[in-house]
């Protein structure tokens, strides 16, 4: 039998409804699957994972994707952008896959393009789109059937600096002007600097978890384990 690993080994947080959160540590931390449990792309094998007190850990594979499609919206270090489809319609793909209507989907995704300054590059193909512009296509993407919550794994991994704040400051945006909880998982020592909360992961642990803030809203929910491949953590209130 193969030798059972232990990723994240006994993870206690709560995470507030409309915060902006740094997840941060070496390679190996357990970064990743801390942020795939949040979004449900990963179950915990022990503890507990809950939102507005809702365990998570005992609904089935099919009101999971339910939760993950109405309430989290994904930004990765690779876009995932097909490339046989404009930007446009990259953007409004996840609402076709739900079935919504094309025309109310497109008045939205123009929206989200101009909202992050790509409305004259939207007929684009990502091919024809530089790292930068690709990356903000994703994150419209990733709003466009308005969650709750937005999870960026690693997201400005492949920019040069320049570029790497500028969508820094689109995540600040978002969370000002929706109230959008943001929890990003990042090396990038400029964007976890300029985060009012960061939590250092080390070994599968929380090491620290520091706030730059003087008050902050009442927890939704309290998600713990003691051990585990993957140990569980909280996505905000309103998320499920």
């Amino acid at each position: 039998m193969g030798r059972t690993l232990d990723v994240l080994r006994g993870v206690d947080l709560s995470i507030f409804e409309g915060e902006i959160v740094a997840i941060v540590g070496p390679s190996g931390a357990g970064k990743s699957t801390f942020l795939h449990c949040v979004g449900t792309l990963d179950i915990p094998t022990r503890g507990s994972l809950k939102v507005d007190g809702e365990e998570l850990t005992r609904m089935s594979g099919s009101r999971l994707a339910e939760l993950r499609n109405r309430t989290v919206g994904f930004v990765f270090q690779f876009h995932h952008l097909l490339p046989e489809f404009n930007a446009v319609e990259n953007v409004l793909m996840p609402g076709l896959i739900q079935g919504r209507s094309r025309k109310e989907l497109e008045t939205r995704a123009w929206a989200l393009l101009e909202e992050v300054g790509l409305k004259d590059r939207a007929l684009h193909r990502p091919g024809e789109l530089s790292g930068g512009e690709q990356q903000r296509v994703a994150l419209a993407r990733a709003l466009v059937l308005e969650p709750k919550l937005i999870l960026a794994d690693e997201p400005t991994g492949n920019l040069d600096s320049a570029t790497s704040a500028q969508i820094h400051d689109l995540f600040f945006a978002i969370n000002r002007q929706r109230g959008t909880t943001v929890v990003v998982v990042t090396h990038n020592t400029a964007l976890a600097a300029s985060m009012p909360r960061v939590v250092t992961l080390k070994d599968g642990r929380v090491e620290r978890d520091e706030r730059r803030t003087l008050t902050a809203p009442a927890p939704a929910t309290t998600a713990s384990a003691a051990a585990g491949a993957s140990a569980p953590h909280v996505p905000p209130t309103g998320t499920g």
